[in-house]
């Protein structure tokens, strides 16, 4: 791409994105994510009332009366984006491709996080780190984002979503707000990597998927590839039972990715690329207050 293609497309996602985050997100994103971050400021003695799990024992032994830790909310958060880059990104049937959707949303969320006065920061992967661009603030950072989010591209075209999140826990010393973007069409398994990592931090998952992923049209004899890999097949969309079975698949692969979000405590957000991702994150906030 051109970099008078790029600047063009950075200003039109920046002129569409910003006015998001600042009409419709900044008081939601604010509720939804601000009071996460908590850093211990004092002790005082303990009250009639007070959670006897912020009891400081270390306290209290020393001087023989219950003292409890009191905490304030962190003024600044830093949140960041994890974003799948993979070959199964470049898919799209109805209305746009699944990483045009990544980078649309991404944008929004680093404009918001702007609004509120915190760092953001981006982690590319695909079944490696691609690429980290640590945490600041500012808008020109911000433009650097989108400039790579519409420009980059990845050397593997395979997934490894443990390896991103196992990442993101080393490399981030202090509590973030992690969003982690992708279609989640992962061979390996990663529920002990996210729980491990939503332990550390505060993960959010942001699901990307297409229509056709879900059900095969009826249009005969039709050759698939595989974005990562590369193979290819030709299936027969005319038979009932191939379609059946490719659904069934989807139901299956979408409940075992619910159940690894439940049992790892991340709030998590289904999107399709041909409807509204504002209606979508605004129901990820309202259900996160």
């Amino acid at each position: 791409m051109e970099t008078s293609e790029i600047l063009k497309k950075v200003r039109k996602i920046e002129i569409k994105t910003r006015g998001l985050s600042n009409n419709i997100f900044a008081g939601q994103y604010h509720s939804a994510f601000k009071g996460r971050g908590m850093a211990f400021s004092e002790v005082r003695e303990y009250q009639y009332g007070d959670d006897i799990r912020d009891i400081d024992w270390n306290v209290t032994a020393r001087l023989n009366k219950p003292y409890v830790k009191v905490f304030e909310e962190e003024r600044e958060l830093t949140a960041m984006l994890l974003i799948d880059v993979s070959g199964s990104l470049e898919f799209g049937t109805i209305k746009q491709l699944k990483k045009d959707m990544v980078t649309e949303i991404a944008a929004t969320l680093a404009f918001s996080a702007i609004e509120n006065n915190d760092k953001i920061g981006v982690i590319f992967f695909s079944d490696k780190i691609e690429k980290f661009i640590p945490p600041k603030k500012g808008r020109k950072h911000i433009l650097y984002i989108i400039r790579e989010l519409l420009d980059f591209k990845a050397e593997s075209r395979k997934t490894n979503i443990q390896q991103a999140l196992q990442y993101l826990t080393n490399v981030m010393k202090r509590r973030c707000t992690a969003f982690v973007m992708s279609d989640f069409i992962d061979p390996n398994d990663f529920e002990n990597a996210l729980t491990i990592a939503n332990h550390k931090h505060d993960i959010v998952a942001i699901q990307v998927f297409d229509k056709r992923v879900t059900e095969i049209p009826n249009i005969g004899l039709m050759r698939v590839k595989d974005a990562e890999t590369g193979s290819e097949q030709w299936i027969d969309t005319s038979s009932p039972i191939v379609r059946k079975v490719h659904h069934q698949w989807w139901i299956d692969s979408q409940t075992r990715l619910n159940t690894t979000f439940t049992k790892s405590q991340v709030d998590a957000v289904s999107i399709r690329t041909d409807q509204d991702y504002v209606k979508a994150l605004l129901n990820l906030f309202a259900k996160r207050n």
